[in-house]
């Protein structure tokens, strides 16, 4: 089976958890014995592990314009005929490179980020995407969060194969409910237009149905998961020093430092667990819009001397703060799935995370409370840090959980999907 797929990160070089996320899918998918991935990306960097899928590099594919009736272009033009210029008389997409960076083989530049120009970006992207859908071939098209749909669309509408999205996340979770109208059209546009939704959890099944009114039979939850940590990494983390032997303990933030992550909450909870303990410490690892913020908020509550902000963290940076850490907390407000906390209990790390998050569907060896419960969170964190029994009961007892959340299970899922869309 050939699946064509498109996304905006891969690792190493990724900006959240949608990068990691795609990685392990599709690793865990191309276990399949006939699975082959050719998955496509704004601009890679080189260095990504192609060993199990094919990667194309959006920004080396050179876009050609498209001659099918050089008189009715003429006129539709008004005779403005060059290579710069292209039209897609089947699917009435117009595009002037002339307005586009482009390089001198004729391809479409990209940062590979999230520019300002970002809709600028992803209409290009989906240019290309029709370009791709013509070179290759496939048996079905999935498009990895909102950035891709319009990719997919134009694919699907070339091609007449199958469209999969697959929802990481909707602007009702990034915004706290301050929905862009631009995005919300993107989002419901995809959703529209696919054969089959997959969320990330139930959560965001029922905004899916709910919000953007999507018929329940085409939406299903599909949880993530987490790869085996490699042998590094496992002898990495086994130089954590034994929790009842540490006079400090260490509780750690992971993450963007965005709204939607609900940081001003751990503030709040470390500033009431202070109150109560002098022998811990916090840490706030990650980067975003509320990073002074909440730097600023620390000092005005007086916890600055106990707070560290490391900054934005990824490959093993990231297990080095676990292999410190004695509890991980995830506060998000409003949490599609959440890969960090399962990160985390991997590595032996007892987590508190918030009801208001997906991967809770998933998880039971871990502490949940109500974002906006500080003084829930605060209780489970000091009981973490000063119960030895507690900590050690989550942590073995997490390990083995998350140990049995693999991605091949998920990769098993996800072809069902896709022979039941080819079947029928």
């Amino acid at each position: 089976m050939k699946v064509l797929m498109f996304g905006w990160e891969f690792p190493p070089h990724i900006l959240g958890g949608l990068g990691t996320a795609s990685y392990g899918l599709t690793k865990g998918l191309s276990v399949q014995p006939d699975m082959d991935i050719t998955f496509c990306l704004p601009k890679p960097w080189g260095d990504e592990d192609k060993s199990f899928l094919n990667i194309i590099p959006m920004d080396c594919v050179p876009v050609v314009w498209y001659d099918m009736n050089r008189d009715y272009l003429a006129e539709r033009l008004g005779n403005r005929m060059s290579p710069e210029l292209y039209y897609d008389m089947r699917n009435h997409i117009y595009a002037d490179f002339r307005y586009m960076h482009t390089n001198d083989l004729g391809c479409i530049e990209f940062s590979g980020r999230y520019p300002d120009n970002l809709y600028e970006e992803i209409n290009n992207y989906s240019i290309v995407a029709g370009v791709v859908a013509r070179q290759q071939q496939f048996d079905i098209i999935h498009a990895h969060d909102w950035l891709t749909y319009p990719a997919g669309i134009y694919a699907k509408q070339l091609s007449g194969a199958p469209l999969v999205i697959h929802v990481h996340a909707t602007d009702f979770d990034r915004s706290r409910g301050q929905v862009n109208p631009t995005v919300y059209k993107i989002e419901k546009d995809g959703m529209d237009h696919a054969d089959c939704i997959m969320c990330v959890s139930e959560l965001t099944r029922q905004t899916v149905i709910n919000q953007y009114h999507q018929h329940p039979d085409k939406c299903i939850a599909m949880h993530n998961a987490v790869y085996p940590l490699p042998q590094r990494i496992q002898e990495l983390v086994a130089q954590r020093k034994p929790f009842h032997e540490k006079k400090e303990k260490i509780v750690t933030f992971l993450g963007r430092i965005t709204m939607q992550k609900g940081p001003e909450y751990f503030v709040e909870a470390a500033r009431l667990v202070i109150e109560r303990s002098r022998n811990i410490r916090f840490c706030m690892a990650g980067s975003g819009d509320m990073m002074n913020a909440m730097i600023e908020l620390a000092a005005r509550k007086g916890i600055s001397h106990r707070f560290h902000f490391p900054g934005f963290m990824k490959g093993d940076q990231v297990y080095e703060a676990f292999r410190d850490s004695d509890v991980y907390v995830m506060p998000s407000v409003s949490e599609p799935f959440g890969i960090s906390p399962l990160e985390a209990m991997q590595c032996g790390v007892p987590s508190v995370i918030s009801k208001q998050s997906g991967c809770g569907e998933i998880l039971d060896k871990c502490i949940k409370t109500d974002y906006w419960d500080i003084h829930s969170m605060a209780d489970a964190i000091y009981s973490l840090c000063h119960y030895d029994a507690l900590h050690d009961y989550l942590s073995e007892e997490g390990k083995k959980e998350v140990n049995n959340i693999t991605w091949e299970k998920v990769g098993e899922r996800i072809r069902n999907c896709y022979d039941r869309l080819l079947n029928s």
